[in-house]
């Protein structure tokens, strides 16, 4: 999705779809939401993102009607939804079971919630032509669900979902059960269709990849509370603590002390017998202030000799490689034990490769290339 044209998030006039106000949830003792607020905008892509038991299924659960909040409102359009009951709301729910009716056909299938509705027939059989053209199932209509592969079945539970026309689709976990290659081609499909739908999609996954591949925005989760929503690309170059840049793809984290340098600029002390390392941050920390410097692996060149130039650069020997076929990661080991990744694009044959293991290397990066944070 295109999101320096669209980003609604950042127009104070737009009102959003979805608004969670102060929103608490206990079970029992346990507070799974704990007093979360969150704006959803009309025709987003919004991705809940963290670890097991972070609460994104159960915000998922109260959107569609499933479980009440414990304190605070959830709004749809600028209605409360907690006294609508689950099947009155213009909000549909995609499992990650897909719950197909086995003995119905694809057709039937889409059709099932439609004739609930008492759509007159031919409206009806205009909706699921339309929908199998939207997911490309026309051949397989008259087959039944185990008949067809499961990525096929994913898109007729997709179908069926987007068959009524709802405000809102939730999908928990939609692709879990697809493997990595299929994965990737239906992450595609799905942006392709929200975009065409104009639906308003909310995913829960605990895949990053996923969420960062299909969202508009992320909201990244942990023990009930937000910890930074955002496009995926802030959330990558510029996360918010320490938690998010960790959370989020691979990453190096240096502890030190920060020392100002003058303007936005910072020396970090890190280690016995080491050079400070150099930051810029427009995050204002004392002198002394504890701190973490997170630099992404791509960020990190490796070289044989020292480079005249480079801001930050670190002796290491190399102590481990990864290779990726596209990437290789180089786990450089530092005179004080600490192990920094650095990642390079394979552009020539591995048997060239230009170092290997006990090899010593330089590492370098800029003073832009981290981000410096507090916790």
């Amino acid at each position: 999705m295109n999101t320096s044209v669209f980003a609604p998030w950042d127009d104070p006039g737009e009102k959003p779809l979805i608004q969670f106000r102060n929103v608490t949830k206990r079970f029992g003792e346990f507070t799974a939401i704990d007093n979360l607020s969150l704006d959803i905008f009309e025709k987003e892509f919004f991705a809940l993102l963290g670890p097991s038991g972070c609460g994104k299924t159960t915000m998922m659960r109260m959107l569609a009607g499933f479980e009440t909040p414990t304190e605070g409102q959830i709004m749809l359009a600028g209605q409360d939804i907690d006294p609508i009951p689950p099947n009155k709301r213009a909000v549909n729910m995609m499992f990650q079971s897909y719950a197909l009716f086995p003995h119905l056909s694809v057709w039937e299938n889409i059709a099932f919630g439609l004739r609930r509705d008492s759509m007159p027939k031919h409206d009806l059989e205009e909706r699921v032509e339309a929908m199998l053209r939207l997911t490309r199932l026309e051949q397989f209509a008259r087959r039944k669900p185990h008949q067809i592969s499961g990525g096929q079945r994913q898109r007729v539970a997709l179908a069926r979902s987007l068959a009524k026309a709802p405000k809102l689709l939730l999908l928990d976990e939609p692709l879990g059960a697809l493997d990595k290659k299929l994965r990737q081609d239906t992450q595609f499909e799905l942006m392709d269709i929200q975009e065409k739908t104009g639906t308003t999609f909310v995913i829960v996954t605990h895949d990053q990849e996923e969420a960062m591949t299909v969202a508009s925005r992320v909201a990244v989760m942990d023990q009930g509370q937000l910890m930074q929503v955002a496009t995926p690309d802030r959330i990558y170059e510029t996360p918010n603590s320490v938690y998010v840049a960790d959370f989020i793809g691979d990453v190096n984290i240096i502890r030190g002390r920060a020392r100002q340098n003058g303007g936005d600029g910072y020396h970090i002390d890190w280690a016995e017998g080491q050079e400070a390392l150099t930051a810029a941050s427009d995050n204002g920390f004392d002198t002394g202030q504890s701190c973490h410097l997170a630099i992404r692996p791509e960020k990190v060149a490796i070289t044989a000799e020292r480079p005249s130039d480079a801001a930050n650069a670190v002796q290491g020997k190399v102590h481990d490689i990864a290779y990726l076929g596209n990437l290789s990661t180089y786990y450089v080991e530092l005179p004080n034990g600490i192990i920094i990744k650095a990642q390079t694009a394979n552009t020539r044959r591995i048997s060239r490769r230009s170092y290997t293991w006990e090899d010593p290397v330089w590492l370098s990066w800029t003073a832009t290339a981290g981000v410096l944070l507090a916790n």
